[in-house]
């Protein structure tokens, strides 16, 4: 065994262990406990969190950017290359059963989500240049009184942005640009490296901006693209849902280029990447609800839940659909190498759609990139909370220098990579979102009790007794 893939092995074993049973049964045992103290608030107040996820704007309140620049920044670092190369990633070492597992993550996950959010908001500060800064750092370390978890947080948040919201996204971008055009992957990453410089000089308002333009347009191509593919397959859909529910409680055989999966892989990939993907419980996406213009905590939260909702029982679904419906998995590349990630995926829409894969293309090109920036602000306030505004320049640079070099890496490094520093970061942000509950609940009862009000004045208006 070489040495690269010792490492990989090493770093694959790590991550098993991190994403065995115990991060599993706390990331769920504190989305069912939300859950039963709310009421099941994530499906109760579902229709009404999307619903002011596109309208509401709240100009006049405090913050730096609007409640919808601030879900599109979130959604920036969640609708990504964790919903379209991370949902492949899973199937392929998972099997389809990891979908479901998905799927139940992201049910639970979407209270998770609001919590976060309500303690985002209620323990943000403002820095010396009028700035907005919060997230879990700043909850743990306000709420608690724990600055020493607020700092781990921090600490393994600006690891996480260099290797899933960085590594990765400049991974997967460089191998479909290369399958499509043939570029060089270090060509992409000078490219990439060199965009993402100029953007990061703007800061969260230039991140929010130009996530508001492009997150909408890249992600409703996507969708359209595969539901095409649906709509064009649909007769094999409900064999396909039969096939994700069975094989999360069977595993799945092997086939073609398939190596096959227990229910314990479709589990732990199902978990794994669900987080990656919504990034619920994981603590990041609080970061950016802390910016938000917004009157009450709670309405920035259930504007913050919708996000779990849109990447993964939308976009994280279709692309799951879409490789079931199309039969890819198990095919191999010319060198007889199982298709796996980003790859997986065009092979899939360009199995149906002409020229599918440039829609895939673009899609992770634009997804990729506005992960990247996302996840940059997401360090930078880390960062920021550690060591001060003096040392952003030097994160900035270190930063934009990984995004060249993820272009470069090995495809097997960089998702296990990933995985384990996601895992890191939520454990801090777990433990304060417990040891917070009581505010989260009494928070989230007055923002309830201010929703009804609200409705009762709204009739009132309208005549209605």
């Amino acid at each position: 065994m070489d040495k690269a893939s010792g490492i990989v092995a090493l770093l694959t074993a790590i991550d098993k262990w991190l994403w065995g049973n115990f991060l599993v049964i706390l990331l769920v045992g504190i989305g069912l406990f939300f859950t039963w103290r709310l009421r099941g608030m994530q499906f109760r107040y579902l229709a009404y969190s999307l619903k002011l996820a596109f309208t509401r704007q709240d100009e006049k309140a405090e913050g730096d950017i609007s409640q919808f620049q601030a879900l599109m920044t979130a959604l920036a670092a969640t609708i990504g290359i964790g919903s379209i190369a991370g949902v492949a990633t899973a199937i392929v070492a998972g099997g389809f059963g990891a979908v479901f597992w998905m799927w139940v993550i992201a049910l639970i996950g979407m209270v998770t989500k609001f919590a976060e959010a309500i303690l985002a908001v209620k323990y943000r500060a403002v820095d010396e240049k009028g700035r907005m800064s919060g997230g879990p750092m700043h909850y743990i370390a306000k709420g608690l009184g724990w600055k020493w978890l607020g700092g781990l947080f921090a600490v393994f948040c600006t690891l996480s942005a260099f290797a899933g919201g960085n590594l990765i996204q400049s991974n997967s971008i460089a191998a479909a640009v290369q399958d499509l055009v043939h570029l060089p992957p270090i060509w992409t990453g000078i490219i990439l490296a060199s965009v993402t410089s100029i953007v990061l000089l703007g800061g969260i308002k230039s991140i929010g901006k130009i996530s508001s333009y492009l997150v909408p347009v890249m992600a409703l191509m996507y969708i359209v693209g595969g539901l095409v593919i649906l709509v064009l397959h649909c007769d094999r859909i409900p064999e396909s849902l039969m096939t994700i529910v069975k094989t999360a409680f069977t595993g799945q055989a092997a086939f073609g280029g398939f190596l096959g999966a227990s229910v314990m892989a479709a589990i732990q990939l199902g978990v794994a990447r669900g987080v990656s993907s919504n990034e619920a419980g994981l603590g990041s996406a609080p970061i950016a609800a802390a910016a938000a213009k917004t009157d009450v905590p709670g309405r920035q939260a259930l504007i913050s839940m919708s996000g779990v909702f849109l990447s993964s029982l939308v976009v994280c679904t279709i692309t799951a659909l879409v490789i079931a419906v199309t039969g890819v998995l198990g095919m191999t590349d010319s060198e007889g190498k199982a298709l796996n990630g980003a790859l997986l995926v065009m092979q899939a829409f360009r199995s149906v759609i002409p020229g599918g894969d440039i829609i895939v293309t673009v899609g992770l090109v634009l997804f990729g990139y506005t992960t990247i920036v996302g996840w940059a602000y997401y360090g930078e306030k880390s960062i920021e909370f550690l060591a001060g505004e003096k040392i952003l320049a030097g994160f900035r640079t270190l930063f934009c220098l990984c995004v060249f070099l993820g272009a470069v890496m090995s495809f097997e490094l960089v998702w296990p990579l990933a995985d384990i520093m996601n895992g890191l970061m939520a454990l801090p942000n777990l433990i304060g979102l417990a040891a917070l509950s009581s505010v989260i609940i009494v928070e989230s009862k007055d923002f309830f009790a201010l929703l009804d009000r609200e409705k009762g004045k709204v009739l009132n208006a309208s005549g209605i007794d």
